[in-house]
């Protein structure tokens, strides 16, 4: 079969056949039909994050199961599933509480990837998913079964993207109606945290961003206002929006010191941050922690918006087919494999908000 390989940090990813090892106990194999081109697989093929190489990144991504290996027990061949990197075992601390995002074990693929060179060098399974390639091995726990008729390139955003920013407000910030929302930054994760403000009902709820073509985007997805903070005092609109309070809840969703500073900035008093963007290692923010403490605020992580993937992507699919989120909207342009390079170049350059891979 055919992946894109990233061989050095940095650099455009080449395009080659390797060898994918049969799915062992609790495994399966899936033929992709799609893999969306997520901010997180660049940052990893730039080295934001360090990481092992050779490489095969990709992690947002839906296709057919044609093996199963030993022991899996809720999926069958010809089934279509969403692939996740969420890989959880349901019994340590964690998944014990519902947190199957932090689950703590290790896994045989964990220490055995499944992908090779075809000289064998052995291949990194990048988010333990090496979803840029026609084929993936992974565990059970990381794929749910979805209707037949729902495209592949729909289906592969609910993976990251849609989880990821719906959950932050859904299931770690629990935003209660009439509550004031601010998203900063309005790429696929910011749009789908503006469509969970808008399921909670919150408002106002306001979209701040550089880029005119996000904004706009941002509307179209359900923000009651949006912000370009070069042209405008964005502290000084949201506390006009709000009877000069701030915002209840503002969602951090890129990666960038400015912005989680720019969000302390922008909460009321007992507002909450929520940090979903993720920075290069080693960046840093500073905030006044005797203002945050007098003021009664909160600061709180979302790792992949919580997301109980068996949960939650039957939940997204039900409330696609409904109308009552967008998904076709997310995507920019659809590529074949060996566009790859373009597809992430376009993302980088902030002309798209989804751009799909299609095997």
């Amino acid at each position: 079969m055919k992946a894109a390989v990233c061989v050095g940090f940095g650099q455009e990813l080449v395009i080659e056949d390797v060898t994918l090892a049969p799915p062992g106990p609790g495994e399966l194999r899936v033929k992709l039909g799609a893999c969306a081109i997520c901010h997180s697989d660049i940052f990893y093929i730039q080295g934001a994050w360090g990481g092992a190489l050779p490489s095969v990144y990709g992690h947002e991504a839906a296709g057919i199961v044609v093996e199963c290996g030993p022991g899996v027990r809720h999926v069958s061949p010809g089934d279509h599933v969403v692939v996740t990197l969420i890989r959880s075992c349901g019994r340590c601390h964690y998944c014990t509480q519902g947190q199957t995002v932090l689950c703590e074990s290790e896994f045989p693929l964990d220490r055995r990837g499944p992908l090779a060179r075809a000289n064998g060098t052995a291949l990194n399974q990048g988010l333990r998913t090496g979803a840029f390639a026609e084929e993936v091995v992974v565990d059970e726990s990381q794929v749910v079964t979805v209707p037949k008729d729902l495209p592949f390139d729909v289906a592969a955003l609910l993976a990251c993207g849609v989880i990821t920013g719906v959950g932050a407000v859904v299931n770690d910030a629990a935003v209660p109606a009439g509550s004031s929302v601010v998203v900063i930054g309005t790429g696929g994760v910011g749009l789908n945290a503006v469509q969970g403000a808008k399921l909670a009902n919150a408002s106002p709820i306001v979209a701040i961003d550089l880029a005119p073509s996000k904004l706009a985007a941002a509307r179209l997805f359900g923000a009651s206002h949006a912000i370009d903070p070069r042209n405008e005092d964005a502290a000084a609109t949201v506390k006009s929006l709000t009877g000069g309070r701030g915002a209840d809840y503002v969602f951090v969703t890129v990666g960038a010191k400015p912005a989680f500073e720019q969000g302390f900035g922008l909460l009321a008093k007992g507002g909450t941050l929520v940090v979903v963007g993720m920075p290069a290692t080693g960046v840093m923010a500073e905030f006044d922690p005797g203002s945050f403490a007098a003021w009664g605020q909160r600061m709180i992580g979302s790792k992949m918006g919580s997301a109980r993937v068996d949960i939650d992507i039957p939940r997204l699919v039900a409330l696609y087919g409904e109308g009552k989120i967008k998904l076709d909207e997310l995507i920019s342009g659809r590529f074949p494999l060996d566009g790859i390079n373009a597809a992430i170049a376009g993302v980088t350059r902030g002309e798209a908000l989804r751009n799909v891979i299609l095997f």
